[in-house]
């Protein structure tokens, strides 16, 4: 095993705060591992102990992220292949941090509940964070049968969407009363609207006061979509006579189908007028250099960055799926607009270029909707109650699904 550990030696003595060790299949950049920092950063400091274990690796810029300086880092450099040849490395690393609380997230981590269970661990918590790549609709009945074989083991599950809560409960067949619907939060002070209108973006090419910025954040992942976006943004140049002139396309992430998008903006004549900026540490800088927001996903649990474009007073622009249509409000703070269907990307896109007034109005809405509905205080009280409630009540009633909570209802 390869073990990244900060402050291990602070975790051998008893302590009467518990500790929740969270479980993840990787911790680097991306809204499912941002939304574990936040959760721990305010979580009360005096109430509970954190550790992260990473089934895989741990990146050190994005972990720097984390207040808790005490928090326990541990990395086990799992390669491909099912986690039951490291059970008895868990088992051993359970029994020794003792966490009160193991939460698992994402069918990636799903595995961990079971060593977690040989090992004693009180309360195991599973979140429900995304659809897989390979299985965007929830259909795929092989992945359906692995949650349902894993169920047993869990003591509490969490869905981020009243989709995903749906899956579990008519796809896998977990009973309503054992799952918490609670949604993410977004930082309403770390991403806010640009003071006086669009900032410049570092770096940008394109920051002239003309330019109109259209633009999407993460991985470049064939879920994610952003090669049908690449082609809503050159089916939308050809669509007003100032397209060419002011609209520009800023793409921050980087994956597997950087190659797609790249030939689709060279083919289409684009390619000057749009700007893949990698990874970058900068989102909320990002966000508020841009007019419009889209999120074209194929597939979506609970997008942070919709939350979090929202929360920057973006006008924003998602496919119809998932969760995306829980946490906007379609007509008030965006446009929905079908999957795969580059044409009304396209004319959702132009329709805000036009009406600069209407775009103002629904970016102004959607921060409204952010400060209302989904700030970080609420998703940190309501995994308060959580995690409070489970080991008040203790693990064979939560097992039972005995607990009724009011987080995220």
């Amino acid at each position: 095993m390869t073990a990244a550990e900060s402050a291990s030696s602070q975790f051998d003595r008893p302590k009467s705060a518990p500790l929740i060790l969270h479980v993840v299949y990787s911790f680097s950049i991306g809204g499912l591992e941002n939304g574990v920092v936040n959760l721990i950063n305010r979580l009360p400091a005096n109430e509970w102990r954190h550790g992260i274990l990473s089934l895989t690796d741990i990146a050190p810029e994005f972990s720097a992220r984390l207040q808790r300086k005490d928090t326990l880092l541990l990395a086990l450099g799992k390669g491909p292949g099912h986690l039951w040849r490291w059970y008895p490395r868990l088992v051993s690393l359970f029994r020794q941090h003792r966490p009160a609380i193991v939460h698992t997230r994402n069918l990636a981590a799903l595995e961990a509940v079971v060593p977690a269970w040989l090992a004693g661990v009180p309360a195991r918590v599973h979140g429900e964070h995304g659809r897989e790549t390979n299985d965007p609709d929830g259909t795929n009945q092989r992945l359906r049968w692995v949650r349902r074989v894993y169920s047993p083991f869990v003591s509490r599950y969490v869905a981020l969407s009243r989709d995903l809560q749906r899956y579990l409960t008519e796809g896998v067949g977990v009973a309503p009363r054992r799952i918490e619907h609670l949604y993410n939060g977004v930082d309403t002070e770390r991403f806010h609207p640009a003071a006086g209108g669009r900032t410049p973006i570092q770096g940008c090419p394109f920051n002239k006061s003309e330019h109109w910025l259209i633009g999407a954040v993460g991985r470049m992942d064939a879920v994610k979509d952003q090669v049908n976006l690449a082609r809503a943004f050159v089916h939308a140049l050809g669509q007003h006579r100032d397209a060419s002139t002011r609209m520009r396309l800023v793409l921050v992430g980087d994956g597997a189908t950087r190659a797609a998008v790249e030939r689709v903006l060279v083919e289409g004549g684009a390619s000057h007028l749009a700007w893949l900026a990698g990874e970058r540490h900068d989102v909320p800088c990002i966000l508020r250099g841009l007019d419009c927001f889209v999120l074209p996903s194929l597939a979506e649990g609970i997008s942070n960055t919709l939350l979090e474009a929202q929360a920057s007073g973006l006008p924003v622009i998602a496919t119809r799926v998932g969760g995306n249509a829980e946490i906007m409000e379609e007509g008030v703070t965006g446009t929905l607009v079908p999957a795969a269907d580059s044409a009304s990307l396209a004319h959702a896109v132009v329709g805000y270029f036009t009406e600069p007034a209407r775009a103002h109005t629904h970016g102004a809405a959607g921060r409204r909707l952010i400060e209302r509905r989904f700030s970080l205080e609420r998703m940190v009280a309501d995994y308060q109650r959580l995690y409070t409630g489970l080991l008040s009540h203790g693990v064979d009633n939560a097992a039972r699904g005995d607990i009724a909570l009011r987080g995220g209802k």
